[in-house]
């Protein structure tokens, strides 16, 4: 059955960058200094947060989520775990990437348009090593992401001293606000030392060859089509539970029909969606969740420098990293 959406009911499943509503207490570390600035943002889908006062924009599942991390220059967020894929994009700003049990097994830096897709089961950072304020955008596996954030032991130690525990449930109390553990709950056990050296600390050279590409690489690539940054076929080769493609202005794109809903994120310039006799623009920042069983096609709608990621579920369960 084919879908006949109107423009009002496609403007809701678009977030427009301007109107993201941040949450500056979503993890563990939002008192800690040096995280204490940080904003969280869930798009779309539950997301990982760990405090109430996080605003979702968009409920609908997906087969993944959809947020973003805005960040101060020298704010870092703190040493953490995921089971299912956690990959990010520059969309403003200079970012630093670490990994390993101490942040000090490896690192890369991470200009605008520049993706990575940081291996499952390893404890990874990022800091802004900017100038600005800058955003980062995030595609995490699973619609439940992998049940949550695994924090580093001295995580957790830390955000206790500054007045936050982290429940074995996953949820946040803030012992500056007079709160406390509920009766059927218990502290999140930090992770003794036989599974922390269950995380491994890859080379950097390994990171940077299987789990980065360059934004100037991928618009050689996208020259005149679409090219597939993530999946079995793509530059980073994974199967994630998703595929990442990215197009540019002198992409040729025909029509769209999928079974599954399109998630456009434009990194670069002006994009219009065209469907049936309607359109809407979205520019970069935004996010378009575009319905499944509705033709379309994306076209750059101004003259200049476009990019943009388009993300899809695929049949492929999320889960561990393919390839380490």
């Amino acid at each position: 059955m084919i879908n006949d959406i109107s423009n009002d009911e496609m403007e809701k499943r678009i977030v427009r960058y301007g109107e993201l509503k941040p949450c500056k207490t979503a993890f563990i570390d939002a008192h800690t200094p040096g995280s204490d600035q940080k904003e969280n943002f869930t798009i779309i889908g539950g997301g990982v947060s760990e405090s109430p006062d996080q605003h979702v924009h968009i409920s609908i599942p997906h087969g993944f989520n959809i947020g973003a991390a805005g960040q101060p220059p020298k704010c870092r967020n703190s040493l953490h775990s995921h089971r299912t894929a956690e990959v990010f994009f520059v969309l403003s700003g200079r970012w630093r990437f670490f990994w390993g049990r101490w942040g000090d097994a490896g690192e890369v830096i991470l200009e605008q348009g520049d993706i990575i897709n940081i291996p499952t089961g390893i404890f990874r950072g990022f800091e802004n090593v900017g100038t600005d304020y800058g955003m980062i955008m995030a595609i995490l596996g699973g619609d439940d992401a992998g049940g949550g954030v695994i924090w580093a032991p001295q995580v957790i130690e830390d955000a206790k001293n500054h007045g936050l525990i982290l429940s074995d449930k996953g949820k946040l109390y803030d012992t500056k606000k007079g709160e406390q553990l509920p009766q059927n709950s218990k502290p999140m056990p930090l992770l003794s030392e036989n599974e922390l050296n269950q995380y491994p600390e890859p080379e950097t050279s390994k990171i940077i060859k299987n789990h980065v590409a360059r934004y100037l690489d991928l618009k050689s690539l996208a020259y005149k089509k679409p090219t597939k940054v993530i999946g079995e076929s793509g530059k980073l080769k994974d199967k994630p539970g998703f595929e990442v493609d990215f197009l540019t202005e002198s992409s040729n794109l025909e029509k769209i029909l999928s079974s599954k809903p399109i998630v456009y994120m434009p990194l670069k310039g002006n994009w219009k969606v065209n469907w049936n006799d309607k359109n809407v623009i979205i520019n970069a920042g935004d996010t378009l969740t575009f319905p499944e069983n509705t033709e379309h096609n994306i076209v750059s709608s101004m003259s200049g420098e476009s990019a943009l990621y388009k993300i899809i579920a695929t049949d492929d369960p999320a889960g561990p990293t393919w390839e380490l």
